[in-house]
């Protein structure tokens, strides 16, 4: 017979005499001449009850079945006198599949704290809030890569060991075969594998901006490291980007694509995974879902670094950091702008050449680049992105202005030499969209296994 999903049983259009349903008891409750299991299989959040009467021989399994244990079972599915469930399952055969004991199973009470959950990642997609955020992950992948699908984008690899730093900032992991020795007696550099110094990467872009140059829109969707030693809730060491790229766009262009991303996923989580967004919105955060339809909904405002600047400084409000023209702006004067200011997300634009990473392209004033940071309400910035510097001259003198060799991007500025042409992208942190969409406040909880400093279980 074959095995029916919790969620097939749960929508099933009729009652069958014959139905195998297979998946870990979450609770067991015994009224007299009667066990009730609550049985779920992951596929979602809502749990199959499955009735077992003690005058039949699936009631013979009972003694070893506790919370946590994976079982199997053959019944009928007929319609539950029950108003939390239309249909139930009056089991005619249980059988355990794997015991778990109930001295040291960690699941046994209905709530954990999240810390607690941190520490047992192998075990805590079996709870309701887990499960429910990992089927929104997996389900917001698969809509990240149906709406550039539909753009007519082009999914590129970018390698993940690299030789380069996007972000000039040298917070980057390094990869070697080379004996961990005290620095006089280390091995030169060029005897390891790679034959120089080779690091797990900070972001696809610059990959990704050699193919939007041959293939016209291109994006990639993976994972990124940074050594960055913050314990922040918004850091970790290995996270997921999306990164698009386009040929023969500017900063306008950049813009309508991020905003346009946005709101899809969001429109996309709202239709696809109602249910589970639900828990959310009663157990994390009350006012979740009209905020989401609020971002999936209305027009984003866009205003100039300076004008940030000059809406910060005349709030009124004592910040954390002082406002000042040239420095970047931190969470709490994003939150203000997205939060009071305009009550919605924000895409501020045109900021200080000194703040921004070198491959942006200088404007005209010889002072500002067209980058761009899509911030949203409680998250802060989303998004990152801008028209990319094409000119070969100025992105020369922008290497040297970073410390940066030439020699080192070579590849990179032959895009330059070779047929140039404007082109802009950006990078969208998936884990803080899925603190957007969750409510969740800790990037550790939505990611599966979440890399800190310090931590580096599994």
């Amino acid at each position: 017979m074959r095995r029916t999903r919790v969620l097939e049983a749960l929508h099933s259009a009729q009652a069958t005499d014959a139905i195998l349903v297979k998946g870990w008891v979450r609770t067991r409750r015994d009224a007299k001449g009667l066990s009730f299991l609550e049985i779920n299989d992951g596929s979602c959040l809502k749990n199959l009850q499955v009735v077992v009467d003690a005058a039949t021989p699936a009631a013979a399994a009972l003694d070893t079945i506790t919370t946590g244990a994976a079982v199997t079972i053959e019944g009928a599915l007929v319609a539950s006198p029950g108003k939390s469930q239309q249909w139930e399952v009056h089991a005619g055969a249980l059988r355990l599949l794997g015991g778990a004991d109930p001295d040291t199973y960690p699941l046994q009470k209905k709530r954990h704290t999240d810390e607690f959950l941190r520490t047992i990642a192998h075990l805590r997609p079996r709870t309701n809030k887990y499960g429910a955020l990992f089927r929104i992950r997996s389900e917001t992948a698969f809509a990240v890569h149906q709406f550039f699908r539909q753009r007519g984008f082009h999914h590129l690899h970018a390698p993940i060991i690299t030789g380069s730093d996007c972000e000039g900032a040298g917070e980057m992991f390094r990869v070697t075969t080379l004996p961990f020795l005290p620095p006089a007696e280390r091995p030169d550099v060029a005897d390891d594998f790679f034959g120089k110094e080779a690091n797990l990467t900070v972001s696809g872009q610059l990959e990704a901006e050699l193919f939007a140059c041959a293939l016209g829109n291109v994006y990639t969707f993976g994972p990124t490291f940074r050594a960055e030693n913050s314990n922040t809730p918004r850091h970790a060491a290995e996270f997921w980007m999306i990164e698009p790229e386009m040929a023969f766009a500017d900063l306008e262009d950049d813009m309508d694509l991020g905003e346009d991303l946005v709101k899809s996923l969001v429109t996309h989580v709202l239709a696809e995974c109602a249910a589970d967004l639900e828990l959310f919105a009663r157990f994390v955060d009350p006012d979740l879902m009209a905020n989401l339809r609020a971002v999936a909904e209305e027009s984003y405002a866009r205003m100039s670094y300076s004008e940030a600047i000059a809406i910060l400084q005349r709030s009124g409000k004592s910040f954390q950091f002082p406002v000042a023209y040239g420095v970047d702006l931190q969470t709490e004067h994003e939150r203000y702008l997205t939060e009071e200011y305009c009550k919605k997300p924000v895409m501020v634009h045109d900021y200080p050449r000194e703040i921004k990473s070198f491959y942006m392209r200088l404007n005209g004033d010889g002072q500002t680049v067209a980058a761009m940071d899509l911030l949203v309400p409680r998250i802060g910035e989303l998004i990152g992105g801008s028209q990319r510097e094409e000119r070969l001259e100025v992105l020369e003198r922008r290497l040297d202005e970073f410390g940066l060799r030439p020699e080192a991007y070579w590849w990179y500025l032959d895009i330059r030499r070779f047929g140039a042409v404007p082109h802009a992208g950006f990078g969208l942190g998936f884990e803080r969209f899925l603190m957007m969409v969750t409510g969740v406040t800790n990037i550790r909880d939505v990611i599966p296994f979440p890399r800190t400093p310090k931590h580096l279980e599994f």
